[in-house]
């Protein structure tokens, strides 16, 4: 515990130390009033009072209040309140029980399973998705500013050289050379003007490194860092894993494009194409039923009548086809994904703590709730006999047009209320 370590700051309650950074020391705090442990960030005393640099440290040390303090994400961490007790400045935020950065999983002897880190990847690509479209840029994203939790969930921090664009507008402004030179995209390295791009650059630097224990860029000093970032294309991944797939291969590569126009647009599209590996990398390869097959079978069902052909085009491409031999479990009681699934071909049995509730048929869908709020699986859904579905996950969903998913949406709704009223009118019966 450091000497200099305050008693109190504002209405919290300074408990220990915690780590220190470039920017200042955290502490572990107490918030009586809510009581409640939180993270307590102290500007350095040294760095605020020097004459030439002072102000601009403090108007950077408020600037991750000013900028994180607006996003509300699950994977973002919480701004809780910022101000001035005497000489110390503080920022009051979500404290992370036993958190610990990326960056022990970024060496060649600690990687973590694939599956592991393709799903750190996609909730840090959907929570920048989420703070770009609030207008936030981070511009340093690298292992060090995301923690992962005791359960392995991510929370992104340090926004204090975040940027807030203007929402009405796509002009971006020239931003100079900030951020760390190893995670800067090329548009930062040349102080060119930056977009939401940067920090999919940078992110695509990360998920490089948790794959193989290696930086794409690895240089001796600035200068050659610099120009390889701008001119060199990294080794390719598979020279380090054998193990993985193409897509895989594929999303990184396009992740760290150097032209924008070649890299992901948004954080939702590369969340998108990490969703579809994930599945990729946890499901067997389904029979080989082409696309035109896909297409017949769908169209038939009850769910998308009154769907144009195009819109049921894009479903089963924006979807996953998967087949089940009998007995074999499609959705586990207890387990958390955001999928929905809609029964093509076959009957599937809706069971609960080991008892069969009822069957479901083709056209038939479940898993309703966990697409809408992401719960938990409240039963298991076994197939009988062999049975294809069509499963629709959320993130995925939202890539098709704006009238695809409204059409999809109501039928959506609509099926949810059927089945609420169903529920409601069977308990009132038994009652």
């Amino acid at each position: 515990m450091s000497d200099d370590r305050p008693k109190s700051l504002g209405k919290y309650q300074v408990v220990e130390e915690i780590d220190r950074g470039s920017m200042g020391t955290v502490y572990l705090g107490h918030d009586p009033y809510i009581d409640r442990p939180v993270a307590i960030k102290v500007a350095h005393a040294e760095q605020l009072s020097d004459e030439e640099s002072g102000d601009r440290f403090r108007k950077m040390f408020f600037n991750e209040a000013h900028t994180a303090g607006r996003l509300t994400h699950p994977n973002i961490i919480g701004i809780y309140d910022a101000g001035v007790d005497e000489d110390a400045c503080y920022i009051v935020m979500e404290h992370i029980k036993g958190g610990q950065t990326l960056k022990p999983y970024t060496k060649a002897d600690t990687l973590l399973p694939v599956e592991k880190v393709v799903e750190i990847v996609f909730k840090c690509a959907k929570a920048l998705d989420y703070a770009h479209k609030q207008g936030v840029i981070h511009r340093d994203i690298k292992p060090t500013n995301i923690l992962v939790t005791d359960e392995m969930d991510v929370k992104i921090g340090d926004f204090s050289i975040a940027h807030i664009t203007k929402l009405d507008s796509t002009a971006t402004m020239p931003m100079g050379l900030v951020g760390s030179p190893r995670y800067m995209s090329p548009e930062q390295v040349n102080e060119d003007f930056i977009t939401n791009q940067t920090d999919i650059f940078s992110l695509g630097i990360v998920m490089y490194e948790l794959l193989t224990g290696k930086h794409p860029f690895a240089a001796d000093n600035f200068s050659r860092l610099v120009q390889k970032i701008l001119n060199e294309e990294p080794p390719e991944i598979t020279e380090f894993r054998s193990d993985l797939g193409e897509a895989l291969v594929n999303i990184v590569k396009k992740a760290m494009a150097k032209d924008r126009d070649e890299r992901y647009q948004m954080g939702l599209d590369l969340a998108s194409d990490l969703s579809r590996a994930f599945d990729a990398l946890l499901e067997e390869p389904s029979e080989n039923i082409s696309e035109q097959e896909q297409f017949s079978a769908v169209k038939q069902l009850d769910f998308f009548q009154g769907f144009p052909d195009a819109e049921v085009w894009e479903i089963v491409r924006a979807g996953k086809w998967q087949d089940y031999r009998d007995g074999e479990e499609i959705i586990v009681e207890g387990e958390l994904d955001d999928s929905f699934y809609i029964i093509v071909h076959g009957t599937v049995a809706v069971r609960k703590t080991g008892k069969d509730l009822r069957t479901l048929l083709a056209g038939d869908c479940f898993g309703e709730m966990g697409y809408l709020a992401k719960t938990t699986r409240t039963a298991t859904i076994v197939a009988h006999g062999d049975t294809s579905i069509l499963k629709v996950n959320s993130t995925v969903i939202s890539q098709v047009s704006l009238n695809c998913q409204v059409r999809f949406l109501k039928v959506f709704l609509r099926t949810l209320i059927h089945r609420l009223s169903v529920t409601t009118e069977k308990v009132s019966q038994e009652a």
